[in-house]
C-alpha cells in the first residue's frame, strides 16, 4: 500500500471506528512501529486540514478519533436532535480539577479537599463519561479509585493530563506579594 493509500485508510478507520483507536492498534493494522505510525496520523492531521472539512483528528493521550470541528456543533445537534446537555457545576469543576490534577484518587481524598460530601457530584461524572473507576485501593474497605477518561481529555480539547494548566505554587506566590509590599 503506498503512503496516499495509507493515509486514505487511515481516515477510513477513523471514521468507521466512531470512538478513538489507539497508536498500538493503528501500528497493527499497518504493520508498522509506533513511530510510524504517528508519523502517518500526523499526515492524516494535514490532509483532513488542507481539505477544510467540517470535521477533525483529535489526538488523545496515545489514540486518535475523527471528531466534528466545535464551530459545527449547533448544526451537528439540531440533525441528530440531541437535546442540550446540562452544563457542568462549579462543584463537578472542583471534583474534575482534584480528580485530573491526583489521579488516581478516592471519593473520600477528594471529599477531604473539597470538605463537602461528593457522592452525587462523583456519580455525574462518572454518568457523563468524564470520570471512571480504576481499580480499588488495598486498604479495609477497598475504596474505589477514580481517574479521568478519554472523554475528558476530548471535551476539554487535551491531548493528554500534560496539557493540564499548571497549579500555582502558593508559597511561591506568597513570597512574591511579601517581596512587592516592600
Amino acid at each position: 500500500m503506498d503512503k496516499s493509500e495509507m493515509i486514505k485508510a487511515a481516515e477510513a478507520v477513523l471514521f468507521a471506528s466512531g470512538e478513538s483507536v489507539s497508536t498500538q492498534r493503528l501500528s497493527e493494522v499497518f504493520e508498522i512501529s509506533k513511530k510510524e505510525t504517528d508519523k502517518l496520523m500526523g499526515e492524516v492531521i494535514s490532509h483532513i486540514e488542507k481539505a477544510d472539512l467540517g470535521f477533525q483528528v483529535l489526538r488523545l493521550d496515545d489514540s486518535y478519533q475523527l471528531a466534528t470541528k466545535s464551530e459545527f456543533a449547533t448544526a451537528v445537534k439540531t440533525a441528530l436532535d440531541l437535546k442540550r446537555r446540562v452544563p457542568l457545576s462549579n462543584a463537578a469543576f472542583e471534583v474534575l480539577a482534584v480528580i485530573a490534577y491526583n489521579q488516581p484518587v478516592t471519593k473520600s481524598f477528594v471529599e477531604q479537599v473539597r470538605g463537602v460530601d461528593c457522592t452525587g457530584v462523583i456519580s455525574s461524572l462518572v454518568e457523563k463519561e468524564l470520570i471512571e473507576e480504576r481499580g480499588r485501593l488495598e486498604l479495609p474497605g477497598r475504596p474505589l479509585l477514580y481517574g479521568t477518561t478519554k472523554n475528558f481529555l476530548r471535551c476539554f480539547s487535551l491531548s493528554s493530563l500534560d496539557e493540564l494548566p499548571a497549579l500555582p505554587n502558593k508559597e511561591a506566590d506568597y513570597v512574591e506579594q511579601l517581596e512587592v509590599k516592600e
